[in-house]
């Protein structure tokens, strides 16, 4: 732990953080990515990995809870309109199911 910050942030890339995220890289790729040493937060900080989490209930970041919120949406919107064109790689409702989890996930990060 930051003996100046003792707050638990989000990744940057708060959509593509977490193990779910890495299980997906390993099952498609092959690869197991290696976990960062020091990571770039929501709220423009370089924090140890160690001080983040995907989890909402454990971010204590303001800042880095809003840009998650803000991301989490982002990514809904965006599925449901790469699922409206032709040649999508998943079907109507699978990216109905990723949009809700998204938003899902968007409103925890913003209680």
């Amino acid at each position: 732990m930051s003996e100046t910050d003792p707050h638990i942030h989000v990744e940057q890339r708060a959509v593509q953080a977490g193990a779910a995220f890495r299980n997906a890289i390993v099952s498609s790729l092959g690869l197991v990515p290696d976990a960062p040493s020091t990571v770039t937060t929501g709220c423009g900080l370089q924090v140890p990995y160690a001080m983040t989490s995907p989890r909402p209930e454990s971010v204590t970041c303001l800042p880095c809870r809003e840009h998650a919120h803000r991301e989490h949406l982002r990514f809904a919107e965006q599925v449901e309109l790469l699922s409206r064109m032709p040649g999508a790689p998943f079907t109507g409702d699978q990216a109905a199911e990723a949009a809700r989890w998204a938003r899902d996930r968007a409103e925890r990060f913003s209680g």
